[in-house]
């Protein structure tokens, strides 16, 4: 399973505790020194439930300052794919991804429902 995080985010490590104490084996990643691809963004997106909004990190200062709000409705999804294969800062984290489910932001009871 692979665990991507920016290890700043708060969020990032109560889920990577979460991951510890549920002895949860997985590899770590910085969305940040090692931003997801457009590819890797693409198939984790087709292969999970979630729309491609989710995939943005909405409450993000990158988010705001470009104003997506107001311009993702507009966008197709090959150009949001691009926009957020620039920058770690503008996707959802953590994100996890194994064989069978693929989620962003860190819900423990979803979590514990897919992982568990």
């Amino acid at each position: 399973m692979l665990f991507i995080e920016y290890p700043r985010c708060s969020t990032c490590r109560k889920a990577k505790k979460w991951l510890d104490e549920h002895e949860i084996e997985y590899e770590d990643r910085d969305i940040v020194k090692d931003n997801p691809q457009k590819d890797e963004l693409k198939e984790w997106y087709e292969k999970s439930d979630l729309t491609l909004k989710r995939f943005f990190n909405t409450s993000g200062k990158v988010y705001r300052e470009l104003k997506l709000k107001d311009k993702l409705p507009d966008m197709t999804e090959d150009e949001q794919l691009e926009l957020l294969a620039t920058d770690g800062m503008l996707v959802k984290r953590p994100i996890i991804v194994s064989d069978n489910y693929i989620t962003t932001g860190f819900k423990e009871k979803e979590w514990e429902e897919n992982l568990l």
